[in-house]
C-alpha cells in the first residue's frame, strides 16, 4: 500500500527519473499509465530519440565533406588577404621611393595620413595635432604657382626622368597621376596586419574618370604631392648626370678569358700589356682575373698548374693595379661561338661518364655539366673527395702559392664561384639546354643525390608523398601563365608548392653556407665576394616564376632574398649584384630590373652588407653604364649609402673597341666623383 500511496502522490516521479524497464513492469503490474503532462513527457522523449539517431548517421555522412568545404574556404581567404596585402604593400613601398616619404617598415593609416599631410603643408605634431600656419600657407601656394609656371616653359629644355613612377607626369594628367604607373617595387614583409589599410585612396567620380578631392582626408593632398614630385624631377633632369662631389667608387674591368689557355699558359703577353696599359690611362682602379679550375687541375685531380697565372700577376704589378680574383668552378664558353671553351677538369669529366648523377638534371633527364651537383657537396664522388674538400683544396692551393701578392697587397679580394657564370643560382636557365629569354626555366633537382635530399625532407615533414618535383611547372620557355604551377593562385603557393619551393632554396642557402666556411679558412683576413644574379623577367608577376628556378623564393608574398644575406652576412662577405637595366623587350616579359634591384640593393644594405656591382652584358655601352652610376650610388638615399666597387665587363676585348675609350673614361670618372655633367669628353 505504501507504494502504490507514493505513486499517487507523485505519478510523474517515476517517468522523469528513470522509465521502468520490462522486468519492473511484471513485478509492478498494478502502476498505472502515464497520464496528462507524464504522458506528454514520454512522447516527446521518444520522438528526440529517434530524431538523435537519425541525425548522429546524418552527420556523420556530412562531417567529411563540411571539414573540406572549411579547409578550402581558409586557403581561399588566405590567398585573398595575401593578395590584398602585396597591393597595399607596392602602395606603401611606392610612396617611400617614389614619393620620398619617410614611413617607418611597419606604416599604419596614422603614419600614411601624417606624411600626407607634411607633404601638403601641414604641420603635424607626435599627438596628432595637426595645424596650418597661414603665412606658411600662403608662401608655400605662391611657390607652387612659381615653380609650376616655371616647370612649363623648362620642360622642353630639361627632361624630367624617365622613372617609373606613380607620381611621374610622363604620359599622363596631373590628376590621374597616380594611377598612371603600376608600382614596381617588393613587398616588405616586415608590415603588420595592421598596416595592410593604411594606404589612402581618393574615391573616383562615378560620372567622369577624375578623383573627387571631397572624398580625401586632405583636400588637396594628391595634387601639392605632384607639383611637388614635378620640382624634383625637373631638378634632377637638370642636373642628371652631375657626380661631382659624390662618393668615391673604385672601377675594376674584367679581363679577357681567354688570356690563359688550357695548358695555363699566358697568350699573348705583349697584347696584355697594351690592354691594361689602355686600362691605367682610364684610371681604372684594378683587374679582374678568373681562375679557372678546369684549367689549373685540369688533367689529374691535386695537380695544380699556376705556372700562366704567375705571369699574369707579374705584369698586372708593373701597372701598380690591385687585381681581384675569381675562383671559377664552372664551366665557360659552350654558348658563344668563336670565344674559348673552358670545361670542367677532364678528370670530373670521365668521373661523369660512370655517374652522371654528379651533374645537375632536370625533369626529362638530361645532365647540365655547366658545374657540379650541390648533393655532391658532401658525397665522397670525385676519387674519394666530397665536392665542398674539392673547392677546398683548390682554393688553399692558389693561397698558398701566392701568399707573396697577398702580403703585398696586390690581390685585394677573392671572389668564390657558386654557380653556373659564377652566380648563386641554379643552372635553371641554360642556353645549352634550350633556354631563351623570357622563358621561366626549369627546377634542376632529379639527380641522385638531390631527389635523396628531397625525400628525407618530405619524410621530416611528415607527407613522404611530396617527394617530388612539379609535374605542371612547363618547360625552359614556358611562360608562367601557361603552366599551372606558376600562374596566377597557381600551385606555387599550395600546402606542398610551399614546401617544395622551400626545400629548393634552402639546398643553394645550404650549397652557400658550405662553401663559404671553408673559403672563410682559406682565405682568412681577405676580402670574400659572391655574385647574386639580377633575375628581374616576370617580376612584376604574382609567382615570379624565373627566380623560383633559379633558387630564389621570391614571390610577391614573400622575400627570398633575406635568409641568403643572412647567411652571407655570417661570412662578412661582400655582395656583388649584376645590375641589368630596362629594354623594349621587358614589356612583354613583365620585366623589372629597377624593381628587383631596389628590393636586393636595399635589403643587403640593411642587412648591414657591403654592396658591390656589376654590369650585365646587355648595358656595358655609355646609357646603360649611367644607369647603373645612379644605381650604384642613389641620389636621394638619406644615409648616402652606395657600391664598395664596380666591375665592368663588356663581351670582348677592350682593344676590340666594342666601346668608345672616352665613354668608358666618363663612366669611370663619374664613379669615381670627379667629373660634371657639362664636361662632356
Amino acid at each position: 500500500m505504501n507504494t502504490i500511496e507514493n505513486i499517487d502522490e507523485n505519478p510523474n516521479q517515476e517517468l522523469l527519473t528513470q522509465p521502468p524497464t520490462q522486468t519492473q513492469n511484471q513485478t509492478q503490474s498494478h502502476s498505472r499509465r502515464p497520464r496528462g503532462f507524464a504522458a506528454t513527457a514520454a512522447a516527446a522523449a521518444a520522438a528526440a530519440a529517434a530524431n538523435n539517431n537519425s541525425n548522429s548517421n546524418n552527420n556523420n555522412a556530412s562531417s567529411g565533406k563540411g571539414k573540406k568545404e572549411r579547409e578550402k574556404e581558409k586557403e581561399r581567404t588566405k590567398l585573398r588577404e595575401r593578395h590584398r596585402r602585396a597591393i597595399t604593400s607596392r602602395m606603401l613601398a611606392g610612396l617611400r621611393q617614389y614619393g620620398n616619404f619617410p614611413l617607418p617598415a611597419r606604416a599604419d593609416m596614422n603614419d600614411v595620413l601624417a606624411a600626407l599631410a607634411r607633404e601638403a603643408g601641414w604641420t603635424v605634431e607626435p599627438d596628432g595635432t595637426t595645424y596650418r600656419l597661414s603665412n606658411q600657407s600662403q608662401s608655400h601656394h605662391h611657390l607652387h604657382q612659381q615653380m609650376a609656371a616655371a616647370a612649363a616653359t623648362t620642360t622642353a629644355a630639361f627632361p624630367v626622368r624617365s622613372v617609373e613612377s606613380p607620381l611621374s607626369v610622363k604620359n599622363c594628367s596631373v590628376k590621374a597621376s597616380v594611377e598612371c604607373q603600376p608600382s614596381v617595387l617588393r613587398i616588405d614583409e616586415s608590415l603588420s596586419p595592421a598596416s595592410f589599410d593604411s594606404v589612402v585612396i581618393p574615391e573616383r567620380d562615378s560620372r567622369g574618370g577624375e578623383f573627387n578631392a571631397s572624398t580625401s582626408p586632405i583636400n588637396n593632398s594628391v595634387e601639392c604631392l605632384e607639383a611637388d614630385q614635378l620640382i624634383q624631377d625637373v631638378r634632377a633632369g637638370e642636373h642628371e648626370d652631375d657626380f661631382t662631389g659624390t662618393p668615391y667608387i673604385p672601377v675594376y674591368v674584367m679581363l679577357a678569358n681567354h688570356v690563359i689557355n688550357n695548358f695555363c699558359q699566358l697568350v699573348d703577353p705583349e697584347l696584355i700589356r697594351q690592354e691594361i696599359s689602355h686600362m691605367k690611362a682610364l684610371n681604372v682602379d684594378g683587374v679582374i682575373v678568373n681562375c679557372w679550375w678546369g684549367i689549373v687541375e685540369g688533367w689529374n685531380p691535386q695537380k695544380y698548374a699556376w705556372s700562366g697565372y704567375r705571369e699574369l700577376f707579374n705584369i698586372i704589378r708593373e701597372f701598380n693595379l690591385k687585381v681581384q680574383v675569381v675562383m671559377a668552378f664552372h664551366e665557360y664558353g659552350a654558348n658563344d661561338s668563336g670565344d674559348a671553351w673552358i670545361s670542367l677538369p677532364q678528370w670530373v669529366m670521365e668521373i661523369g661518364k660512370g655517374n652522371q648523377d654528379i651533374f645537375f638534371t632536370d625533369r626529362e633527364g638530361r645532365r647540365n655539366t655547366e658545374c657540379l651537383s650541390w648533393g655532391v657537396d658532401k658525397e665522397r664522388v670525385l676519387n674519394g673527395r666530397t665536392g665542398i674538400e674539392v673547392y677546398f683544396d683548390f682554393m688553399r692551393s692558389f693561397r698558398t702559392e701566392f701568399d707573396d701578392l697577398f702580403v703585398a697587397g696586390l690581390i685585394c679580394a677573392v671572389e668564390i664561384g657558386l654557380g653556373p657564370s659564377g652566380e648563386l643560382k641554379y643552372p635553371s636557365l641554360s642556353e645549352r639546354m634550350g633556354w631563351r629569354y623570357p622563358g621561366i626555366g626549369e627546377f634542376q633537382c632529379y639527380d641522385r643525390y638531390l631527389q635523396q635530399s628531397l625525400r628525407k625532407a618530405a619524410k621530416l615533414r611528415g607527407h613522404s608523398f611530396w617527394a617530388r618535383g612539379p609535374d605542371n611547372a612547363g618547360q625552359y620557355n614556358s611562360l608562367p601563365h601557361e603552366t599551372g604551377f606558376f600562374c596566377e593562385r597557381g600551385d606555387y603557393d599550395s600546402y606542398y608548392g610551399r614546401f617544395f619551393l622551400n626545400w629548393y632554396a634552402q639546398t643553394l642557402i645550404d650549397h652557400a653556407d658550405n662553401v663559404l666556411s671553408l673559403a672563410s679558412l682559406a682565405f682568412e683576413e681577405t676580402k670574400i665576394i659572391v655574385k647574386v644574379p639580377g633575375v628581374y623577367w616576370w617580376y612584376k608577376t604574382a609567382s615570379h616564376a624565373a627566380e623560383l628556378t633559379a633558387g630564389y623564393y621570391n614571390p610577391s608574398n614573400q622575400d627570398g632574398y633575406a635568409p641568403v644575406f643572412e647567411v652571407l652576412k655570417k661570412h662578412s662577405v661582400t655582395m656583388k649584384f649584376v645590375c641589368a637595366v630596362p629594354s623594349l623587350q621587358d614589356q612583354e616579359a613583365l620585366a623589372d630590373p629597377e624593381g628587383l634591384s631596389w628590393q636586393v640593393l636595399n635589403l643587403a644594405w640593411d642587412r648591414g652588407l657591403a654592396v658591390a656591382g656589376e654590369n650585365a652584358l646587355s648595358c656595358y655601352d655609355r646609357e646603360g653604364c649611367m644607369r647603373v652610376v645612379e644605381m650604384a650610388k642613389p641620389r636621394n638615399d638619406p644615409d648616402r649609402r652606395h657600391f664598395s666597387f664596380f666591375m665592368y665587363q663588356q663581351p670582348s676585348s677592350l682593344l676590340q673597341g666594342t666601346i668608345c675609350f672616352s665613354d668608358l673614361g666618363y663612366v669611370i670618372k663619374c664613379m669615381h666623383g670627379d667629373i660634371a655633367g657639362d664636361l662632356l669628353p
